[in-house]
């Protein structure tokens, strides 16, 4: 596991998921009676069956022989080959040089230099020791899991089944126990589908290409170095035993498929698939490269997609940010960063599987029980908006961006924060809120421009206990947003709070975003429309967004802009300026009159500049002497916080702050890092800004004297400076505009 050890580069999706994605979850066929080994057979497998999509949530586990040394990572059994490496140093100091104390001791059992006997050997509680999978079972189920089960096979190359194939198994050697088995009992008896994750690819396609070559074939069998045919037909075997011993609903590969002979990876989904037939069971075969998405799920190592993605994906998760088995001093994520990331993946149209770390001994360490518990204790109160839910149009609102690829770190969300699913008939939207937001919570994306409330019948907040709801008064809706009021305190504490917005019919369809205008052909925002952001737009440009000459005759404006049309082209003749909706312009004497318009801020309209990193939004810090550094700080609805962005007619804006009037001034540096300032406005090019549209309502705001834009720098925390830097694409340099 953790491959970004080895591939550090590794990083962003496949381009074998998003191709994908774009083919669709599955085969228009239905799924044959028999799979032959083809992909055109195996592609007709329904990828993720039903029950998969309502489980959302599910635990496995790195323990093995790995974790007897408790340092470094899940990888020791590679890095202690590799002189000089932390590992290395470490198992020279502590058990002696690799070519004399070499990794199988751990699997058979030795002294190491102080004369402690070191083994892969928890004993069960019955057999006096501290490894109780019935208790394990039930901790996944009090956490909330739908589906759990161990990582059968790491890179190391030990089976934890009665492998008849690999004397390297669990039964032969170490714990002499059948640890599938004993998890398969456990796990099912709990009522939870079975995963089992293998990761044996990378075992003979580089794990131990610093072992030097062994002398027996079974020692070769460990460590992959057999033979490409040998072990390539020994991947396939293994699997071919997990199957017909543990028959898994969900069949887990890690990395590194690509390298396995198509052939045998045809032969194993086939004979899965063809199983599960027998069985009558709906099965999950899930990879990270070597399927192709159309009978399988994809999965993202430590991340997801940055917005709802289809086909069906899946994420594997550790609650450890160092390790992903049992090392001394393991840090955690925190309860918030785990259960915020799953609400967010399952926004997002995915699963979410999240591995733990026992110990050698079979004990799960407190830290990480308190997790689980944590994010079972939500899930059993506000499951309703998670299990069976389906995502959205919109994956959710807000300050923190999650996802985005995979080895993005999970995140841990705000009150300004919300996701959404609904119900899979549709007829019932939640709105999860990471955090209490106060005596009202404004949902920006449910605003009267994109969304018709008229069939909403009832508002409620998912109440402290299963099955209980707190009835809410009547929302308003305006062109900002849908404004739920909410009682004035937290009725109950909780990690994420859940709207549940219940409709006479169908949800209503969401219409698209745009941030700026949206002009329409008829009277009543009706008839042939387009979306115009932020510029100028000539009546060629107009007719070439679909609008023939002289033809609006209404507007819909997103707050904090206007629109200012012209009689004539090219922005001569008479001018309107327009600062909110308009349904019908002929009153007014310009139906069907305008030529060209400008899309541009209105000027008396406060808004807040939000970075699209951090979060924070542009602060003057208050009644500060001119020349002082620009900050940005928490949202918080001070003045401080709040901007008027002011049209110069010239392609450039100032930036005006409520609190003290100044405006926003590049200094005349042009140094990368360099602060933005704040002065008296005197006209000059320094306080000028070249405001850019980059797509999805995201903005850089550009100097006109030094070319550089504002930058947020980064995850940095409240009151830092507000810096400058060249244009590269980061989202540390691209801000949000919000009406006030």
């Amino acid at each position: 596991m953790n491959r970004r050890q080895f591939l550090s580069s590794a990083v962003g999706v496949p381009a074998a998921a998003a191709a994908a994605n774009a083919l669709g979850a599955r085969s228009a066929f239905a799924d044959p009676a028999t799979y032959t080994p083809s992909w055109s057979s195996v592609d007709q497998h329904t990828p993720a069956p039903e029950w998969f999509q309502d489980a959302k949530f599910g635990i496995y586990f790195h323990w093995g022989a790995f974790s007897v040394p408790a340092y470094d990572s899940e990888w020791y059994p590679r890095n202690m080959y590799i002189s000089g490496s932390n590992a290395n140093t470490h198992h020279i100091a502590t058990y002696g040089d690799p070519s004399v104390w070499p990794y199988n001791n751990f699997i058979d059992g030795a002294r190491d230099k102080a004369g402690n006997f070191v083994q892969f050997a928890p004993k069960l509680v019955s057999a006096g020791g501290n490894f109780d999978p019935d208790a394990w079972a039930q901790l996944f189920k009090d956490a909330g899991a739908r589906f759990a089960g161990p990582v059968a096979e790491h890179h190391d190359g030990f089976s934890m089944w009665d492998s008849k194939v690999n004397e390297w198994n669990s039964v032969a050697k170490g714990p002499r126990l059948n640890l599938l088995q004993l998890f398969d009992t456990a796990i099912r008896a709990k009522g939870l589908k079975l995963l089992v994750a293998m990761h044996h690819a990378y075992n003979f396609n580089g794990y131990y290409d610093h072992v030097p070559a062994q002398s027996t074939t079974s020692l070769q069998k460990l460590y992959g170095q057999l033979g490409t045919t040998a072990e390539n037909q020994l991947w396939y075997d293994k699997l071919k035993e997990v199957v017909d011993q543990a028959r898994p609903d969900i069949l887990w590969e890690d990395f590194d498929l690509s390298k396995v002979d198509e052939t045998q990876r045809l032969n194993f989904l086939s004979y899965y698939y063809n199983q599960a037939n027998a069985w009558g069971k709906e099965v999950v075969a899930t990879y990270k490269d070597g399927y192709d998405n159309k009978g399988e799920v994809f999965d993202y190592e430590r991340g997801g997609p940055g917005d709802i993605t289809s086909p069906y994906w899946l994420t594997d998760d550790s609650i450890s940010s160092s390790s992903w088995c049992y090392t001394v001093g393991i840090g955690y994520y925190t309860l918030p960063q785990m259960l915020h990331s799953l609400i967010d993946r399952v926004s997002k149209n995915g699963n979410m599987l999240l591995n733990i770390a026992p110990m050698a001994d079979g004990t799960i360490p407190q830290g990480q029980r308190d997790i689980l518990l944590g994010i079972g204790d939500h899930l059993a109160r506000f499951g309703e908006a998670v299990y069976a839910t389906r995502a959205w149009t919109a994956y959710g609102e807000g300050p923190t961006k999650m996802g985005g690829g995979s080895f993005t770190t999970p995140r841990a969300g705000t009150a300004q924060d919300i996701r959404f699913t609904r119900s899979k008939d549709g007829t019932v939207l939640y709105a999860t809120v990471l955090g209490w937001p106060g005596s009202s919570l404004p949902i920006t994306t449910l605003n009267s421009f994109r969304f018709d409330v008229s069939s909403l019948t009832k508002v409620e907040l998912l109440g402290a206990t299963a099955g209980s709801y707190i009835t809410l008064g009547t929302p308003t809706q305006d062109t900002s947003a849908l404004h739920v009021p909410l009682p004035s305190a937290a009725p109950y504490s909780a990690q994420a709070y859940s709207l549940k917005l219940t409709f006479s019919g169908q949800i209503p369809t969401l219409k698209p975003a745009v941030a700026g205008a949206t002009v329409f052909q008829d009277v009543n925002y009706s008839g042939v429309s387009a979306p115009l952001k932020l510029g100028s737009y000539t009546a060629a440009q107009l007719q070439a967004a679909g609008l023939a000459n002289k033809s609006i005759s209404s507007l819909q404006l997103t707050p904090g802009y206007q629109l200012v049309g012209y009689s004539g082209d090219n922005f001569t003749g008479t001018a309107w300026t327009f600062t909110a909706n308009n349904a019908d312009l002929r009153p007014g004497g310009n139906n069907d009159a305008i030529v060209s318009l400008h899309v541009t801020f209105n000027p008396a309209t406060y808004v807040r500049l939000t970075n699209v990193t951090d979060g924070l939004v542009l602060d003057s810090g208050g009644n500060v002497a001119s020349g002082s550094n620009l900050k940005q700080w928490t949202w918080n609805g001070s003045s401080n916080l709040q901007w008027q962005i002011v049209d110069l007619g010239n392609g450039y804006y100032r930036l005006v702050n409520r609190t003290n009037g100044m405006v926003a001034d590049g200094g005349g540096a042009t140094t990368n890092g360099s602060p933005a300032l704040q002065a008296a406005w005197n006209g000059g090019n320094n306080q000028q800004w070249l405001i850019t549209d980059r797509g999805n309502g995201q903005y850089t705001i550009a100097n006109r004297t030094t070319g550089l834009v504002l930058d947020g720098g980064g995850q940095v925390a409240s009151g830092s400076v507000t810096k400058q830097w060249t244009w590269d694409g980061s989202t540390n340099l691209q801000w949000t505009v919000t009406a006030v």
